[in-house]
């Protein structure tokens, strides 16, 4: 019997604990500065825009508009090789930042550039859970 090889996972750190706090409780959120209300993903010890260090994790729709997606074939790691093919995404959430994820619940030849996404949440253990995007329907 094979032993299951574990898939890579985010590294946690004070700086972007609040997302994967928040995606836990299946709330999509982002970065967003105190001092000139920039909103940004993924999160960063300073704001991009004016340098504040006064941010927060302030929870978002979920909602965005597919810009691009590819089909995986290939498993870059051993422990992606089930899950073959996959779909990956570029999401512009209706916020303004752009996020890179997977596509889920559709098949290849119905994904149209320009459709309305919406976050799920993919419960992976108890400390961490993924947000992936479904077309909106």
């Amino acid at each position: 019997m094979q032993t299951a090889i574990a898939k890579p996972r985010p590294k946690i750190d004070n700086v972007n604990r609040g997302f994967w706090d928040n995606a836990r409780a299946q709330k999509f959120s982002v970065q967003k500065c105190a001092a000139c209300a920039d909103v940004h993903f993924p999160g960063s010890p300073v704001c991009p825009r004016c340098l504040s260090e006064n941010q927060s994790w302030v929870e978002i729709s979920g909602r965005g508009t597919l810009l691009s997606w590819a089909r995986f074939h290939r498993a870059y790691w051993v422990s992606f090789r089930a899950d073959l093919p996959y779909l990956v995404c570029l999401v512009g959430l209706e916020e303004g930042p752009l996020l890179v994820s997977n596509l889920v619940g559709v098949e290849s030849e119905d994904i149209i550039i320009g459709a309305d996404v919406d976050a799920v949440f993919e419960k992976v253990d108890d400390e961490l859970t993924l947000p992936k995007f479904r077309i909106s329907g």
